[in-house]
């Protein structure tokens, strides 16, 4: 019975008329009760068969058991799980210069994309940490996905987490769009749909008990969010839990941004964060907020 605490608002998908059903998982609160969401209703419409799950892993920079935790949860439902990442592949080149790794040049993780650009991720076109490092290696899967049906007509479904209390660019995202290229092609149409969108944490976070299915540790440590460790959308007292139980990750961090001369955000230094710790600076949870701007 679908949750009468998180009603169906605005878009709802006909599954059955989809290939297949791709499910992003960052392991974070709001991907893992989208997927229990997703799961319900494609049993409801049988193709359960049809959902995969897929992880893009980052690597060092982000939260430890963060990969194994993903794959436990789409298992616990008998789910396909696929991990993608760039890192360690090798890069064809070109003449973006936000991307800077020569033809051949073997990707690194975002720390050493960081190193290379010499400047930090920003806001919209300068996010490069998510369309480098997320929605590119997703979209390899996506492929895969096409290929195994054949070239015959295509369609895909791409579910993502976002919800619109996490910031007003997310509220202003349409719950269902039809996309265009890179994603289409003459045999291949994605739709990208956003289950969860009208949520709210606290439904979110009552899906999630009620499916018995573990969350992060790094929400028991006071997070409000499992993104990157360190993310540049994060409010300082976000850094701060972030910076007290990963100082090692922290301090390269501040190597770096110390090493290219530019601050990890507009105005505030990420070595501000590892003072502040050293100094013996409590967290402050009352200052924490889930909406980050993204």
């Amino acid at each position: 019975m679908l949750d009468e605490a998180a009603p169906v608002r605005g878009a709802l998908p006909d599954l059955a008329s989809y290939d297949a059903i791709l499910v992003s998982s960052s392991a974070g609160k709001d991907s893992q009760a989208m997927l229990d969401y997703v799961v319900e209703l494609a049993r409801r419409a049988k193709v359960l068969d049809r959902v995969v799950v897929v992880h893009a892993d980052l690597g060092r920079v982000e939260w430890k058991g963060t990969r194994k935790l993903a794959e436990e949860q789409a298992r616990h439902y008998g789910l396909r799980f696929e991990v993608v990442s760039r890192i360690g592949r090798v890069s064809p080149g070109g003449k973006d210069a936000s991307a800077p790794y020569a033809k051949g040049d073997v990707f690194g993780d975002l720390l050493d994309h960081v190193e290379r650009r010499r400047m930090w991720p920003g806001p919209g076109n300068a996010r490069y940490c998510t369309s480098d490092h997320k929605r590119g290696p997703i979209r390899r899967v996506i492929t895969r996905l096409h290929r195994e049906h054949g070239r015959r007509p295509f369609r895909l479904l791409q579910c993502i987490g976002l919800r619109a209390e996490e910031s007003p660019n997310r509220a202003a995202e349409p719950q269902l769009k039809h996309e265009i290229k890179p994603l289409k092609t003459k045999t291949r149409d994605v739709d990208t749909w956003l289950p969860i969108q009208h949520w709210t944490e606290a439904q979110v976070w009552r899906r999630i008990e009620r499916s018995g299915v573990p969350h992060h540790p790094a929400y028991d440590f006071g997070m409000p969010r499992l993104s990157c460790v360190f993310c540049i959308f994060a409010p300082r007292a976000a850094l701060m839990i972030a910076g007290a139980h990963n100082r090692e990750l922290l301090a390269s961090y501040v190597r770096i941004e110390r090493d290219i001369g530019h601050t990890f955000k507009n105005g505030f230094a990420i070595a501000e964060i590892e003072a502040a710790l050293e100094q013996g600076e409590t967290t402050n949870n009352d200052a924490l907020d889930g909406a980050w701007n993204m």
